[in-house]
């Protein structure tokens, strides 16, 4: 035993240390847990519960009014879209049968309204553009480039360093 004390005492004696922290460490998080302490008071204080659950049970309540309420409120939303579409499709079909395109139709609407809000509309006509380069410009020439021209590098290895 004395052999084995002197040969290995110092890790025994730091193992030993390692075990007592982590002993330490685990009491204290077990000690701090809630749910081992919420337990114990549960047992002892009744009223405190059933005060917690009838809270818990009212907060569910509302969440689920609310998301009642905005379910009522999307689905009224989707009938409105519904019933938009299909006076659109009646509308279609309508100035099928007068022989009209729809969409040309939708279109002469969109433009009385631009009209009848701004009745100066007059379309700008463009001016006449001049080219930006000469007629004779030739990029594999040289000509005319001005400073902008390539040349390739000079050959051999670098000179820097």
């Amino acid at each position: 035993v004395g052999s084995l004390l002197s040969s290995y005492g110092w890790y025994i004696l730091l193992a030993a240390v390692a075990v007592y922290l982590l002993v330490q460490k685990v009491s204290r998080s077990l000690a701090a847990r809630p749910g081992a302490r919420g337990a114990a008071e549960a047992a002892e204080e009744p009223d405190v519960v059933v005060r917690r659950q009838e809270a818990l049970a009212a907060a569910r309540l509302r969440m689920q009014e609310e998301l009642n309420a905005q379910a009522e409120r999307y689905k009224e939303k989707q009938k409105q879209l519904e019933e938009e579409k299909r006076r659109q499709k009646i509308a279609m079909w309508e100035s099928m049968q007068e022989g009209k395109s729809y969409k040309g139709n939708l279109k002469l609407n969109q433009q009385e309204a631009e009209s009848g809000a701004s009745t100066s509309a007059v379309p700008k006509s463009k001016p006449n553009k001049k080219p930006l380069r000469g007629g004779g410009y030739n990029p594999l020439s040289g000509e005319g480039g001005g400073t902008c021209s390539w040349r390739p590098g000079r050959r051999g290895p670098s000179a820097g360093g």
